[in-house]
């Protein structure tokens, strides 16, 4: 049977099935329904603050549970934020990893978090089978987490929480398909033991390998994760382990544009791939994280987190810039880059709660620290000139010879070191039975860097300075279920470094003046207020803000001709409002959706051209709805629905290339049975149903570059519970 008609089968089969049931295996069914039911939780871990309601904080938070993870069968973790509507994913620095932007800013894969600590996720990719739930805090965060060691997370923070065992056994075993020929297999067993429950044992893996629906794009992907914890009567404790591989062969690359160039090319076809067949990347990680709680009273608890990663990295880039938009003529490159990544974390604290004549305090001590050491090198295979190609007929090349090479590639030396440190204090001040809430704290932060020559290995720069974080926030409460709130909360990201070059409007390599030196720490300051009400079963919040950051590139130097300078020219200024929407709105009928609207400018950039412009990759608007319904006359039966909705992009600073809007249909199904007393689930999802072509962002740290949308995408998969 051909693979592209397994979909049609799976969907016909669920459609077919009959609906009648023993009334045991009907309560099996409905028990598995009830398990599988995607949902977001209004709750989340915050840093210094530990685990909230979102409603008792003046932040944006929610969690994306372990079902829609395992229904929607996401590959990466960007395929699970597309359910986000203040979230869009593209790729960075020239490879497969992945970046978030959120209100408008880049989350680099960098400044992930596992369990709030930074720098122990995987840089790249995050393969999301390992984890338990995902949390999305919309806005800055550097009171909560501390400063992000890789200068971004200033418009949000992506938490993840590693998979433990909860209060029942489990056994699930799943297989997977993803068109056009990537086949999977998952295992996840949990066991409670000893008196009580105790101990908790977790483990948990799968494998995926094979040709994406992308022409020629091969992914293979092996996680293994497991998780001992302990739950005393005072003392909690947890290890979670975990190992991912991935490589990524033949990735179709983003597509940047050529100086002159006055037009965005038209969209290939949506399966198209324009890479060359060297182009891959082999991705390696080894990480994990130890936790430990003590109630050394009723009211006060000690806590204590580390976490490492041990990662590893190998890669040939393959670019692509255009250089005439109507015939797709551009220009190849190939960039050969080994890294390796040894990076620890850690975060100890008090947390002590006290109440007095109607007032309640929780005071929140505590400190954190982050080394990382990145060791790379690099090749500009066949130099600075590069090879012929076409976007849209691209001709089979061989890999280049070596060309410009940077550092030692058998054995990368670190380029960079980093040490960041901070000390916090809050207190969250609660009257009127807490229906008031004020919190205010401060984190003094450090970021030490040092930065050395890529030729040389020796010591070419660095920092070391000192920055005050303050948070105040505001929680009112006047009836049951409506939360009302506002913050003032800065971002701290280390400042960028130098680069050696810079190109010119003309497409002309410039040299940069104070090349390889590192710009100091910079603040940024976001105002945010907005409501949150649940009703029932359902939850609704809508949040308006403005965030603030400098903005870095190089530009002429009027003091010596013939060079650029790098520096903070002006700023981006992002205003906007989010809604968001989700709960069971009527019996059966569950709904994850939401709206944002960006206005995102230039200013104060010393170029009267830019000034007042839309800042380039920041969609107008974002908006989201995914449905579920289970079927009333055929309860096994779950129909799916996505609707992911994404608003014009500027494409430079200018203003004069422009991306259109895009809309992105999936559909889906999903259909228990019970197979020996067990339940069996079936699922069937088809992504981008009408097999749309679109450049799906325009977002890049460095210059203008396009992303191409994933084409119609199936997936299939079949878990029972043994």
């Amino acid at each position: 049977m051909s693979a592209k008609l397994l979909p049609v089968v799976a969907v016909s089969t669920l459609a077919l099935a009959s609906p009648a049931f023993a009334q045991d295996d009907a309560e099996i069914i409905i028990t598995a329904q009830k398990l599988n039911r995607t949902e977001v939780t209004r709750a989340g871990q915050l840093g210094a603050l530990g685990d909230k309601l979102a409603e008792d904080v003046p932040f944006s938070i929610k969690s994306y549970n372990e079902a829609l993870i395992l229904n929607q069968q996401p590959q990466t973790l960007g395929q699970l934020l597309e359910n986000d509507p203040s979230v869009r994913t593209t790729y960075g620095f020239g490879n497969a990893a992945e970046q978030f932007v959120i209100r408008g800013f880049t989350l680099n894969g960098d400044d992930v978090a596992i369990d709030g600590l930074y720098g122990i996720a995987p840089r790249q990719l995050v393969a999301p089978e390992l984890y338990d739930s995902v949390q999305v805090l919309n806005g800055a965060s550097a009171f909560l987490f501390g400063a992000a060691p890789g200068g971004s997370g200033i418009g949000g923070t992506v938490n993840l929480i590693p998979k433990r065992a909860g209060g029942s056994d489990l056994a699930r075993v799943t297989a997977s398909y993803t068109s056009d020929a990537h086949l999977g297999g998952s295992f996840d067993v949990a066991r409670r033991l000893g008196p009580d429950g105790a101990l908790g044992v977790r483990l948990n893996g799968a494998v995926r390998r094979g040709d994406v629906s992308v022409d020629d794009e091969f992914r293979s992907t092996y996680v293994a994760g497991g998780a001992v914890d302990w739950r005393g009567e005072a003392v909690r404790l947890s290890l979670d382990l975990a190992y991912q591989r991935i490589r990524v062969s033949r990735l179709r690359p983003k597509v940047a544009l050529g100086a002159g160039v006055t037009a965005v090319p038209r969209v290939p076809r949506a399966k198209a791939n324009f890479a060359q067949a060297w182009g891959y990347s082999n991705l390696r990680d080894l990480f994990g994280v130890a936790h430990a709680e003590w109630d050394i009273a009723d009211n006060a608890m000690l806590y204590a987190s580390f976490g490492a990663r041990d990662g590893s990295e190998t890669g040939i880039y393959d670019g692509l810039t255009v250089n005439d938009a109507a015939t797709g003529d551009g220009t190849g490159s190939a960039l050969f880059v080994p890294r390796t990544d040894n990076n620890e974390a850690g975060e100890a604290g008090i947390r002590v709660k006290l109440a007095a004549g109607g007032v309640s305090h929780e005071f929140n001590l505590g400190g954190s620290a982050s080394w990382q050491v990145n060791r790379n090198a690099y090749d500009f295979l066949g130099g600075s000139g590069g090879f012929a190609t076409n976007l849209y007929s691209p001709p089979v090349v061989p890999l280049p010879g070596s060309g410009f090479v940077g550092g030692d590639l058998d054995h990368p030396f670190p380029i960079s070191r980093s040490r960041l440190t901070s000390a916090f204090a809050s207190d969250a001040i609660g009257i009127w039975d807490d229906r008031i809430l004020l919190t205010a704290g401060l984190r003094l932060q450090t970021i030490r860097t040092i930065g050395y020559d890529a030729a040389t290995s020796l010591r070419s720069g660095g920092y070391d300075k000192d920055a005050v974080t303050p948070v105040i926030g505001l929680v009112v409460k006047p009836v049951a279920g409506v939360s009302l709130f506002a913050n003032r909360i800065q971002a701290l990201v280390a400042g960028d470094t130098a680069p050696n070059t810079a190109s010119d409007a003309n497409g002309n390599s410039i040299p940069v003046i104070n090349a390889g030196e590192a710009l100091p720490p910079y603040k940024s300051t976001q105002y945010e207020i907005g409501g949150k009400v649940r009703v029932g079963a359902i939850n609704a919040s809508v949040a308006l803000f403005q965030t603030r950051r400098l903005r870095t590139y190089a530009a002429p130097d009027p003091a010596a001709p013939g060079f650029f300078r790098f520096a903070a020219f002006g700023e981006q200024r992002n205003r906007g409002v989010e809604f968001s929407l989700d709960g069971e709105v009527t019996e059966g009928l569950r709904l994850i959706g939401g709206l944002s609207v960006i206005d995102a400018r230039l200013r104060d950039t010393g170029n009267a051209a830019e000034q007042g412009k839309k800042a380039p990759g920041v969609p107008d608007y974002l908006a989201n709805a995914n449905v579920e319904w289970d079927v009333p006359f055929m309860p096994a039966l779950t129909l799916t629905g996505r609707v992911v909705r994404t608003g014009e992009q500027q494409v430079n600073a200018l203003n004069t290339l422009e991306i259109p809007g895009w809309t992105r249909f999936d559909l889906g199904a999903r259909y228990v049975v019970v197979v020996g007393g067990k339940p069996l689930t079936l699922r069937a999802n088809v992504d981008n149903v009408a097999n749309k072509r679109y450049w799906s962002s325009a977002f890049d740290t460095f210059s203008p570059q396009l992303l191409q949308g994933n084409p119609r995408t199936f997936k299939l998969s079949a878990s029972i519970d043994l």
